[in-house]
């Protein structure tokens, strides 16, 4: 199966990287400020396209300033950039083409990767004057931007899909017969243990000491007649920036490994409790659209004060993920192994179910009958049926009319409902709605009564003054 490319954005700071990273993702996940050097840590986000997606990366800003911070910021661009299948080198079109940039278009030719040159800022400028500056660089065709106001970012994107290594396609786990069950986690929260009481051998290198695992180890393994593909994967630290080189490596390949897997098994450690580290990679699970487990690991470990805070951290903390199992276990015993197994089970059972159109038609005309959607612009949308659009992630299609002003809360309802009825436990449920044509769109308009009485009234006069 192939990996998921991974694509760079690099620059001097305050060129809008953070700007364009949000626009890409379509997310507000890096912090964007009017001034330099607001990212030094590296920022992950995934961009989601009808043939392929990729994790795209937002790093610190390349430039000659001397103090450590900032240095470390150009340590780790240049560590994404090795990492990277394409750069995006931005620069800006209101400050203009710099030395330093000159150096850094000079580094990425040594560096070899593929680069597609966008300048920002060209809102109000003559952007033909701005290409032209631009291309003293030498980096081929230049792309204009208004990142904050999203012009240019669909022409940006097509240029990204068409420039990625070949064979480079968006996973799709269908491909294989077999369970992909990933386990991800922060450092030494029992991954690579649990990994080999699967197995039932010592397949995997567990140890006390964190960051032990640092490539993906995949071993296959039949359980009660279900073939499981497993991959264990290096912990992910609470700052993916602040890791050493290797490490920082590591995390993207479990990035890509989520993107590559039927079912994400979270290993959360009892001992520290439910942190917003263990929710950003729940996060990340749910955007790939994979089905989502969570175990919390060390159960044994903990006093029943100490569990009744933890079941509490996930509850609050994972509130997001709720619909997914959770099994509390101790991968050391084996304790609540059952649990999990059949959880995961369950997880990929409903992740591959088909599910027919009318079904899904006659749930949803319940829950509009139950619970109409509101008013927008003082009519009410109408939803006629709903049919599948894929899995990984479980895509409903509902065509209807009037669809495009449906609330946010409304969706999420209508999201629960067909979860619930289906028993879709443990995986992302996503709605698109489709506008059905007018049947009526193109012909006549029926006259009022008053207009045919004038017209009849009209041809009666007519009549009388040729007689």
């Amino acid at each position: 199966m192939p990996t998921v490319p991974v694509v760079v954005i690099v620059g001097r700071p305050n060129v809008g990287k953070s700007t364009l990273f949000n626009a890409l993702t379509r997310t507000r996940n890096a912090l964007v400020a009017d001034m330099p050097g607001v990212t030094r840590d590296r920022i992950y986000g995934r961009v989601e396209d009808e043939s392929r997606n990729f994790i795209l990366v937002d790093t610190g800003g390349l430039d000659d300033a001397d103090d450590e911070v900032m240095a470390a910021a150009r340590h780790q661009t240049r560590q994404a950039i090795e990492e990277a299948d394409l750069v995006i080198l931005l620069t800006d079109a209101r400050a203009g083409i710099l030395p330093a940039e000159h150096d850094i278009a000079a580094s990425l030719r040594v560096v070899g990767k593929p680069v597609i040159h966008a300048v920002n800022k060209t809102d109000g400028l003559d952007v033909d004057m701005a290409l032209a500056e631009a291309s003293e660089l030498g980096l081929g065709q230049i792309w204009p931007l208004a990142a904050s106001h999203r012009r240019g970012i669909q022409a940006l994107q097509k240029e990204i899909i068409s420039r990625l290594p070949a064979g480079h396609l968006a996973a799709d786990p269908d491909d294989d017969d077999d369970l992909r069950l990933t386990f991800i986690g922060r450092p030494n929260a029992g991954k690579s243990t649990l990994m080999n009481r699967f197995l039932g051998e010592q397949r995997v290198l567990a140890t006390p000491v964190a960051g032990t695992t640092r490539d993906p180890v995949e071993a296959s393994v039949e359980r009660d007649d279900v073939r499981y593909r497993l991959v264990d994967t290096a912990g992910v630290r609470r700052r993916l920036g602040s890791h050493r080189g290797i490490e920082r490596l590591s995390s993207i390949k479990a990035l890509q490994a989520i993107e590559q897997s039927h079912v994400v098994c979270l290993v959360c450690d009892a001992l520290e409790g439910i942190t917003e580290q263990d929710a950003r990679l729940a996060g990340h699970v749910i955007e790939a659209g994979r089905g989502l487990v969570i175990a919390v690991n060390k159960w044994d470990a903990v006093d029943d004060e100490r569990r009744k805070a933890v079941l509490a951290q996930a509850a609050e903390r994972l509130e997001f993920a709720r619909f997914a199992p959770l099994a509390v276990i101790s991968a050391l015993h084996g304790s609540g192994l059952g649990e999990l197994t059949d959880a995961v089970e369950h997880v990929f059972e409903a992740a591959t179910r088909e599910i027919s159109t009318g079904a899904l038609t006659r749930v949803l005309r319940d829950a509009v009958q139950a619970h109409p959607p509101p008013q927008v612009q003082r009519r009410t949308p109408r939803l006629r049926y709903a049919h599948m659009g894929g899995r990984f992630p479980t895509l409903i299609i509902i065509h209807g009319s009037r669809t495009a002003g449906i609330a946010d809360q409304y969706k999420r309802y209508l999201v629960n409902v067909i979860r619930r009825h289906f028993e879709l436990t443990g995986i992302p449920v996503r709605l698109a709605f489709r506008e059905g044509d007018n049947p009526y769109a193109g012909r006549r308009s029926r006259p009022l009564p008053e207009q045919k009485r004038k017209r009849r009234r009209s041809r009666q006069t007519s009549s009388r003054k040729k007689h």
